[in-house]
């Protein structure tokens, strides 16, 4: 793990390149979803390599992953708290919803921010759906844990993710992914030795989390009984990695090339869609990130080049890589002309003046 003390640099490039990830893993709608990882390695060296990759329009947009995730960071770079900060993250959802031509929202999302109110008393609250647990608020809440990037900021990093992943989200398996990707980034910018990551989401994060939604009354019952999977899938994976304890070694199957990858990352899965979940688009993340290291062209083999909700994935690996190790190491043109580089940087660069 890099050991540079965290910079300006860092948060810039974990916004830039949490860009680049949703862009070349999405691919223009071509690759999200593609249900074949081999499929994809396949097309990446027909096109010469990850190297050979410009990330630039008409052929590699952002998807609604980076629209949203700008939409929560410019959100918290107002420097606003409370629920002034909960209305203005809001309004910001409603004028992302109208960026959406070809970037592929999900139907939770559309919904969610359907609902939405801004500036109304109670106006970022949505009715509870049985159905919201997917992974459209942990895509777009990386850009939390760099507003609140210390130990002693979690409180408030898990009310920020609960509730601003609660407008769409509203299931805990969805809000939780909010509180994993923010955590995630949180973490990375601690330095926090990365096989600790997994168990402070379920020791430290997720309990505080509980409470805290107790102690809103709103949608609590609903919110308990559909609590445990979450927590639960995650706890499995800890122990499948051979990190339930924190301390590595991580534990690798004996092949692990795309085929295994698609494979594995089905049995992370809610209903076999690898990536598509609250709980399992940081997970595969988190996956790519303790095997990937300081390599970024692994890290996208791993997060954004796989069957499934691949710019998911990505989007929130590339957060935290880029964190940790800036963009060294990553070849210029996967980010020098991508969409939104300019506002990405910006939010970054407030976010760091904010937080420090």
């Amino acid at each position: 793990m890099s050991r540079a003390p965290v910079s300006v640099d860092h948060f810039r490039a974990a916004m830039l390149l949490s860009g680049a990830g949703d862009a070349l893993g999405y691919r223009n709608q071509l690759w999200e979803y593609n249900e074949s990882g081999p499929a994809i390695h396949q097309e990446l060296q027909e096109l010469g390599g990850l190297k050979s990759i410009r990330a630039e329009l008409p052929d590699w947009p952002v998807s609604d992953d980076t629209v949203l995730h700008l939409a929560t960071a410019e959100g918290l770079a107002t420097g606003k708290v409370g629920e002034e900060m909960l209305h203005e993250v809001a309004g910001r959802y409603v004028e992302g919803m109208k960026d959406m031509e070809g970037r592929k929202p999900g139907p939770s999302s559309i919904l969610g921010v359907s609902q939405l109110r801004p500036g109304e008393e109670g106006g970022y609250r949505v009715p509870y759906n049985p159905e919201g647990t997917g992974c459209g608020a942990a895509m777009r809440s990386m850009c939390i844990g760099l507003r609140y990037p210390k130990p002693d900021q979690l409180l408030s990093l898990v009310a920020v993710a609960v509730e601003t992943g609660r407008m769409t989200h509203p299931h805990p398996t969805g809000f939780l992914g909010a509180v994993a990707a923010a955590l995630f980034t949180a973490y990375a910018a601690q330095r926090r030795p990365i096989t600790t990551w997994g168990l402070g989401l379920i020791n430290e994060a997720c309990p505080i989390a509980r409470n805290f939604v107790q102690g809103r009354e709103y949608a609590v019952e609903e919110t308990e009984r559909d609590w445990d999977y979450f927590c639960d899938k995650w706890q499995w994976y800890l122990d499948l990695r051979g990190i339930s304890t924190g301390v590595g070694p991580v534990v690798w199957p004996e092949a692990y090339g795309p085929a295994e990858r698609d494979e594995a990352y089905k049995s992370f899965s809610l209903k076999g869609w690898a990536g598509r979940s609250g709980h399992d688009a940081p997970m595969i993340a988190y996956d790519a990130l303790l095997g990937a290291g300081a390599d970024w062209e692994e890290l996208m083999n791993r997060a954004a080049f796989h069957g499934g909700d691949s710019d998911s994935t990505a989007v929130i690996a590339c957060c935290c890589w880029g964190v940790l190790y800036g963009t060294k190491g990553v070849p210029e043109g996967n980010y020098a002309k991508l969409e939104y580089r300019d506002r990405l940087e910006k939010s970054g660069e407030q976010l760091y003046a904010l937080s420090h």
